[in-house]
């Protein structure tokens, strides 16, 4: 455990010290300052707009923005309904997977096209090779829209009083060019010389070490796996996704791969307080998110190495901790650690099966996308801390008998509704679809692996991922039918587009304020007495909305284990 434990903690400090360069790379990337990058991107990017006809240096306002995001988000979504239903005949499919149902189709092409990447299928068995590379296509645009998004917001911040915000669909070419591309080519590298299959060959046929003749899936798997992770997308190109040791081969791809998916959410932290010149702030959002995400953490860590109760009662030896589950090459503490990292910043992928976890663990898994404030997908998850700011903002200003202020914009009602709609949808969204589930049992009876409380947790999971954006799932749910595709379906839609526009319609609000020059009776929004009031009001949220249904859960499974 010492030796696992000092990996992850050597990860985690790789992580931040590459972070805060990075992102203030990011800064001037969004900034439109000169980068080492330039001569590379600027010939390819003009040739794109002039293909396109998109002028990219015409601004738009906050609505233009939320026009043209969901304008071609609707584009993919059909163009990956029809690649799914019809890749049984289309090219790039030399082991004859067939296309997909209508149902499934709509899910998975909405859950890539929502940077979810939910999957409801095999993928090695569910999908051609050309519809994995659609799908590696909506690994990049759907992270470069939450950035895109994300940079709007900084951009509204920055500017005292105006409503010209940049061009969407620079800002989000500049994402995907200058971002996600170089990252996904190092890391697509690492991964390629380690093991990991980047071929349009079909199956391989083996003869492995039983002596059994086997059919082993190739295909352009370092290439998904590089950006699935960048992108905090999610999704694995084989089913057990990056607990498969050709998609994460040994415990370097297991760093590489984790480390990749922190990297662009912990730079987006940087990059706000570069973009904005207000460093302090930056370093009080990252240490109320680290706060969290160590919450979580530590105490997962524990209960995994502390191995099962029941196990133990039989007299099985647990020393090893709570293996069920988990690989090997990993071991208990690196699994633990990627469960909760996964969770918090919404990849979704596993390198082990959630499903095989501690009760409490799983309760651990699930509040970190319950509270969906710490760290959080490329773009989204500081669109999500917004909220949380504007929240605390105005409680605090309502305990000091003063007009709420943030950066010098005052917070009226109508920024207050909109920020009441955005926190309260996602508990409404997850609460609401578990109950229907649990109401409708000759439905979903059927579906769950396990009875009782783990039955329970497993729908819970399911819309808390749906609609964290999450994607990791209990697999002990058969969720490949009707009910679930359409429902989660559904959930994925409302819970990305309205926690994007809501966050961006009120900084655009403020952006057409008035400045008010801070005073020594403004309230100082960068302090680590400002952060513990945003941590309490998650926490406060947080409770309020979900710890009914965890006790539900988890938490009745935990006592009936003792």
């Amino acid at each position: 455990m010492n030796t696992e434990l000092f990996g992850i903690i050597a990860m985690f400090a790789l992580t931040v010290a590459f972070a805060i360069p990075f992102g203030k790379y990011i800064a001037k990337v969004y900034a439109g300052e000169k980068t080492s990058f330039d001569p590379v991107f600027n010939p390819i990017e003009k040739l794109f707009f002039k293909i396109s006809g998109i002028d990219q240096n015409a601004e738009m306002n906050w609505k233009q923005h939320m026009f043209s995001l969901i304008t071609i988000n609707m584009v993919w979504f059909v163009l990956g309904m029809f690649v799914l239903m019809n890749q049984g005949w289309l090219p790039l499919n030399p082991d004859g997977n067939p296309g997909q149902t209508a149902d499934l189709a709509f899910n998975t092409s909405i859950s890539f096209v929502v940077n979810c990447n939910l999957q409801h299928y095999s993928g090695e068995s569910g999908l051609s090779y050309l519809s994995q590379l659609f799908l590696m296509f909506l690994h990049f645009v759907t992270a470069g829209t939450g950035m895109a998004a994300a940079a709007v917001l900084f951009m509204a911040l920055r500017e005292r009083t105006t409503d010209k915000l940049g061009n969407f669909y620079n800002l989000m070419v500049k994402s995907c060019t200058r971002i996600l591309l170089p990252l996904s080519i190092l890391v697509a590298t690492i991964l390629a010389f380690n093991g990991t299959p980047m071929t349009f060959d079909g199956k391989d046929t083996i003869i492995n070490m039983q002596g059994d003749t086997v059919q082993v899936s190739r295909g352009p798997v370092a290439a998904f796996v590089a950006i699935k992770h960048l992108g905090t997308n999610g999704g694995g190109f084989y089913g057990a996704n990056s607990a498969h040791p050709l998609e994460n081969p040994n415990y370097l791809t297991n760093m590489v791969e984790m480390i990749a998916q922190i990297i662009i959410p912990m730079a987006m932290i940087f990059a706000f307080g570069f973009f904005l010149k207000r460093r302090k702030m930056s370093w009080m959002i990252f240490g109320v998110m680290t706060t969290g995400f160590l919450l979580l953490t530590v105490p997962t860590i524990i209960w995994e190495n502390g191995g099962n109760h029941a196990i133990t009662a039989m007299g099985i030896n647990n020393s090893a901790g709570a293996m069920e589950g988990k690989e090997v090459r990993f071991g208990t503490t690196a699994s633990a650690f990627w469960s909760i990292a996964t969770t918090v910043i919404s990849t979704g992928s596993v390198n082990s099966m959630h499903d095989s976890y501690t009760p409490l663990s799983g309760m651990t898994q699930l509040l970190a996308m319950m509270t969906n404030a710490f760290y959080g997908g490329v773009g989204a998850g500081m669109l999500n801390f917004f909220i949380f700011i504007i929240l605390a903002v105005f409680i605090s200003g309502l305990m000091v008998g003063r007009t709420p202020e943030f950066m010098g914009k005052k917070i009226e009602a109508r920024e207050m509704k909109i920020a009441m709609i955005v926190a309260l949808l996602h508990p409404f969204l997850i609460l609401v679809g578990t109950a229907l589930a649990a109401a409708f049992p000759t439905i979903t009876s059927a579906t769950l692996a396990n009875p009782g409380f783990h039955g329970f947790t497993e729908m819970l999971y399911e819309y808390t991922s749906s609609s964290a954006n999450n994607g990791s799932g209990f697999e002990g749910l058969g969720d490949n039918n009707l009910w679930w595709n359409i429902s989660t379906g559904f959930v994925l839609i409302l819970s990305r587009y309205i926690p994007i526009i809501g966050p961006i319609a009120i900084a655009g609000l403020l952006a057409n304020k008035k400045y008010i020059p801070e005073s020594a009776g403004t309230l100082k929004t960068d302090s680590s007495t400002f952060g513990i009031m945003i941590l309490a009001v998650i926490v406060i949220i947080t409770a309020l909305s979900f710890f009914p249904a965890l006790t539900l859960g988890p938490i009745a499974e935990y006592f009936t284990l003792r």
